[in-house]
C-alpha cells in the first residue's frame, strides 16, 4: 500500500473516481481542494455493480477508461475559511470492496501528518456516524465537543486521547434522539460501551521521502 499527496489546494489537483465504487466521487473532480490517495495497484478488486449508464462506458482498464484504477481510498482537504492555520479534511472515501481494512484511517493520519509538516497547527474533520468516529480515533483524532450545523461531530489532531472524551462522542450518538441509527450502528455502540480509546493505526509513508513534495501519479 502506498500513500501519496497529489497536491495542496492551491495546486488545484483533480481525481476521477468511479462513482460505482466510491462514495462522493464527484467531489474529487473539483479543483478547490487538495488531494491525497492510497494506492494498491496489485490489490484485490471486485467488479463494480453494473447500471444502465455502463452501456456507454468503456471497459475498466481500457485505454479509454477515464477513471483511476489503482486508487483504493482518497481524501480531499483545504484550509479553514477563517483560520488558515487549520486544515479541514472535507471528504474521505474508500473503495467499496476495500472498506473495513483501516485504509481510510491510515489515509487520514497521512494527511494530518503532512498538514503538520506543512505548518498547519491543527487538522479537523467532521463525521456523522459512529463507524467513522471510531476510525478517526484510530488515526489520532479526538472529539472536540463541538458539532457542525449538520449535527456532525468535529474531531481534530492534535488532542488529548482518553477514554472519557472518546466515550463522550459515542454518547452523543447514543443519546441524540434525532439521529436515525441503523441496527448495525446501535450494536456497534453497545460493543464499545466503557471501551478505551482505540489503538492508533501504523503511520503510513516511506522512510526518507520528502513529505513536503507532492507525489507523482
Amino acid at each position: 500500500m502506498e500513500f501519496a499527496l497529489l497536491g495542496w489546494p492551491d495546486a488545484g489537483p483533480t481525481l476521477r473516481l468511479d462513482f460505482r465504487e466510491f462514495s462522493y466521487a464527484g467531489k474529487f473532480v473539483m479543483s478547490n481542494t487538495g488531494k491525497a490517495v492510497a494506492l494498491d495497484p496489485g490489490g484485490p478488486r471486485a467488479a463494480p455493480p453494473r447500471i444502465d449508464a455502463d452501456l456507454d462506458r468503456p471497459d475498466p482498464g481500457s485505454d479509454d477508461d477515464p477513471f483511476e484504477r489503482d486508487v483504493v481510498a482518497a481524501a480531499a482537504f483545504n484550509a479553514d475559511r477563517t483560520d488558515p492555520g487549520v486544515l479541514w479534511i472535507r471528504y474521505i472515501t474508500t473503495r467499496h470492496d476495500r472498506r473495513g481494512e483501516g485504509i481510510g484511517a491510515r489515509l487520514a493520519a497521512f494527511v494530518a501528518e503532512r498538514a503538520e509538516q506543512k505548518g498547519f497547527r491543527r487538522c479537523r474533520i467532521a463525521v456523522n456516524n459512529p463507524f467513522a468516529y471510531h476510525a478517526l480515533y484510530k488515526a489520532g483524532f479526538v472529539y472536540t465537543g463541538r458539532e457542525t450545523g449538520l449535527a456532525e461531530l468535529v474531531l481534530e489532531r492534535p488532542g488529548q486521547r482518553d477514554a472519557a472524551t472518546y466515550q463522550c462522542g459515542l454518547d452523543t450518538f447514543r443519546t441524540d434522539e434525532e439521529r436515525d441509527l441503523s441496527q448495525e450502528e446501535g450494536a456497534f455502540l453497545n460493543r464499545l460501551a466503557d471501551a478505551p480509546a482505540p489503538d492508533l493505526v501504523s503511520t503510513p509513508g516511506k522512510p526518507g521521502e520528502d513529505p513536503s513534495e507532492p507525489a507523482s501519479h
